[in-house]
C-alpha cells in the first residue's frame, strides 16, 4: 500500500478507538457495562444489531463467493424478516419483562439450573469459536498485504481489539458501530462503482450484470430440483433459504447472546422491535448489494485477465518450495490464453492449485477469500485502497467486540455469579466482568491460530458452525415459551442426545447445513416429549410404589 493509504487506515483505525474509550463512560455495574443501563435508543440498537451481525467475513469473503458461485447464496437471508417478527411478538417481551441479562436466565426460571448453564454453555462454545475466525479474517488482510506471520498478525489484530471492548463494554461498542457502519456502507458504494467505473468504455452496470448473468452468476432464486429430485445436499436454495434460515435466523437474533444482548439495551420494547424490524427489512437487500460486487467483479475480469491464484503470499511460500519451476511454467501457459477462453482457463488453474497442494500440504489452497481484496490492492486508486482495507477491519471490530461483550455477559451471569462467587458487590461485578472480557478475547485469539485450514470461504465456515449449535439452542428456547408439559430434566437430556445426533448428521455429509437448524430444533423438541412420557411414567410408579397410611 502506499503512504496516503496507511495514513488513511491508522487514522481510521486509531479514530474508532479512541472514540469508544471516550463512550465508554457509564456506571460501573452490571447493567452498565452489559446493557448500557438500557437507554439505547432504537437507531442506535439497529445499527449495533447490524454491526454485530455484518463481519469482516461478510465484506471480505461474500464478494468471492458470488464472484465462485454466484448470487443464491443471498437466499440464506430470505427466512430473516419473518423470524424478527416472530423475535418481535414472542422473544422481545418476555426477555425485557423478566429484566435478564442473559437469555439463559429465562431457562432457569422455567426449567432449572443444568438446562440454562447447558444451554450457555453451546453459545459460549459457539460464538467462541465463530469469533476466533473473525479475528482472522482481518489478520488475512494483513499477512496478504505485509507478508506478515499469520500468527503474530492474529496476536496484533486481537490486541488492538481488546483494548476498547474490555474499557469500554456495550456502550462503547454500540457508539462505535453507529460510527463503523456509516465507513462501512460508504466504502462498499464506493467499491461498487469503481468497479464499473473501471470497465472498458461502453460498458455500464446493466451489461456488466448482463455478463454475470450470461455465465450464471445472477441466480438468485435457485429451487434445489435436480434431475433426480430435490437435492438436500444443496447449500443454497429457495427452500433451504426460507425454512432452515428462518429457524437459523430465529435462533440467531432470539438466542444468541451476542444478538440478545444488543436489543436489551434498548429503552423498552418499542425501541428493540422498531431495531428489530427495520433489520430484518434492510438486511436482505443489504446482503445482495454485496454480493452483486462480487458479481461485478467477475464482469471486469471478463475483460481483464485474472490472476491465476488471488494469494500472492501464498504463491510467494510455495516458489521457495521444489515446485517452483512447475508454478511458473503454468503462470507462462495461462498468460497467453486468451481472455474469453474460460475452459483452458480454468483447466490450467486447477493444474496450478494442485501444484499448490502439493507444494503447500498443510495449507488450504482455496482463494475465494482473497478475490475481493486482490482486486482492491491492484486496480483501486490511492487513499481508497486504504478505506477498503479500514472497512473491512471495522466489520470485523463491530462484530468481534459485540461477541465478547456478550461471552463475558453470559460467563459472569450465568456461571461466574452462580456456581463460584454469588456475592459480589457492584463494584466487584465490573471488574470481574472486564477481566472475563479480556480471557474471551485471548481464547478467540488462539481460536484464530487455527483457522487457516478451514477449506471453505470464511462466511460459509461460520454459518456452518453456527448451524451446528442453533438448532438445539432454539430447539430448547421453543419447548420454553410453547410446550409446558415438557419440564427440566426432559429437555436437558433431549438437548444433550440432540446436539450429538446434529454433530454425527453433519460429519456424515448427507444434508446441506441450513437443515440443521431445522432438524435440531425439531428432534429437541421431539426427543424431549418422549423423555417426558418416560419421565413422567417413573414419576407415576415411585408414587404408587410410596407406602399409604390407612
Amino acid at each position: 500500500m502506499s503512504r496516503i493509504d496507511w495514513i488513511i487506515l491508522t487514522i481510521t483505525l486509531c479514530g474508532i478507538i479512541i472514540y469508544g474509550i471516550y463512550k465508554s463512560r457509564t456506571t460501573k455495574n452490571l447493567d452498565g457495562y452489559f446493557l448500557s443501563n438500557r437507554t439505547m435508543p432504537w437507531y442506535l440498537v439497529l445499527l449495533s444489531i447490524m454491526g454485530t451481525q455484518a463481519s469482516a467475513i461478510t465484506f471480505l469473503s461474500a464478494p468471492g463467493q458470488a464472484y465462485t458461485d454466484g448470487m443464491r447464496f443471498v437466499q440464506y437471508y430470505f427466512g430473516l424478516p419473518l423470524a424478527m417478527i416472530v423475535i418481535c411478538i414472542v422473544f422481545v417481551p418476555i426477555f425485557r419483562n423478566l429484566k435478564v441479562y442473559t437469555a439463559y436466565e429465562f431457562l432457569e426460571e422455567r426449567f432449572d439450573v443444568k438446562t440454562r448453564t447447558f444451554t450457555s454453555f453451546l453459545f459460549q462454545l459457539s460464538r467462541g469459536l465463530s469469533t476466533g475466525i473473525s479475528i482472522y479474517a482481518p489478520s488475512l488482510i494483513l499477512s496478504s498485504l505485509l507478508g506478515w506471520n499469520i500468527y503474530w498478525t492474529n496476536m496484533i489484530m486481537g490486541g488492538l481489539l481488546i483494548i476498547y471492548t474490555v474499557s469500554g463494554g456495550a456502550r462503547a461498542v454500540a457508539h462505535t458501530q453507529k460510527l463503523q457502519l456509516i465507513i462501512i456502507i460508504t466504502g462498499m458504494i464506493i467499491a461498487g462503482y469503481m468497479v464499473v467505473h473501471l470497465m472498458p468504455a461502453g460498458i455500464g452496470f446493466h451489461e456488466a450484470l448482463n455478463i454475470g448473468g450470461k455465465s450464471g452468476k445472477m441466480n438468485v432464486i435457485t429451487s434445489g430440483i435436480t434431475t433426480n429430485g430435490f437435492d438436500w445436499k444443496d447449500k443454497y436454495n429457495i427452500w433451504s433459504g426460507i425454512i432452515g434460515g428462518f429457524f437459523l435466523a430465529l435462533s440467531y437474533f432470539g438466542t444468541d447472546q451476542s444478538q440478545v444482548g444488543r436489543y436489551l439495551t434498548a429503552k423498552d420494547n418499542r425501541e428493540s422491535k422498531i431495531g428489530l424490524l427495520i433489520n430484518g427489512l434492510v438486511k436482505v437487500p443489504m446482503q445482495f448489494l454485496i454480493l452483486m460486487i462480487g458479481v461485478l467483479v467477475f464482469s471486469f475480469y471478463h475483460y481483464n485477465k485474472a490472476p491465476i491464484y488471488f494469494n500472492d503470499t501464498q504463491i510467494e511460500e510455495a516458489k521457495l518450495t521444489i515446485k517452483k519451476d512447475s508454478l511458473e511454467n503454468l503462470e507462462k501457459q495461462y498468460a497467453v490464453v486468451a481472455s474469453d477462453n474460460n475452459v483452458e482457463k480454468s483447466a490450467i488453474k486447477k493444474q496450478y492449485k494442485d501444484v499448490l497442494k502439493r507444494a503447500l500440504p498443510d495449507e488450504d489452497v482455496n482463494d475465494t477469500n482473497y478475490i475481493f481484496l486482490r482486486f482492491v490492492i491492484d486496480y483501486l486508486p490511492k487513499g481508497l485502497i486504504g478505506l477498503l482495507i479500514a472497512v473491512i477491519f471495522l466489520a470485523a471490530w463491530g462484530s468481534i467486540a459485540a461477541a465478547l461483550n456478550a461471552l463475558a455477559s453470559c460467563t459472569v451471569v450465568d456461571i461466574h455469579k452462580k456456581f463460584i462467587n454469588k456475592e459480589l458487590t457492584s463494584k466487584m461485578d465490573y471488574r470481574i466482568s472486564k477481566l472475563y472480557t479480556l480471557c474471551w478475547g485471548l481464547f478467540c485469539i488462539a481460536v484464530a491460530e487455527f483457522a487457516s485450514n478451514l477449506g471453505n470461504s470464511l462466511i460459509e465456515t461460520v454459518n456452518i458452525l453456527g448451524s451446528l449449535f442453533y438448532g438445539v439452542i432454539l430447539g430448547i428456547f421453543l419447548v420454553a415459551f410453547w410446550i409446558k408439559q415438557i419440564k427440566g430434566h426432559a429437555v436437558f437430556y433431549s438437548a444433550i442426545i440432540s446436539e450429538l445426533l446434529v454433530i454425527a448428521i453433519y460429519k456424515a455429509d448427507i444434508i446441506s447445513f441450513l437443515w440443521l437448524n431445522v432438524i435440531g430444533a425439531v428432534l429437541v423438541i421431539t426427543t424431549g416429549a418422549v423423555f417426558q412420557i418416560f419421565f413422567s411414567a417413573y414419576d407415576y410408579r415411585k408414587i404408587k410404589t410410596l407406602p399409604r397410611d390407612d
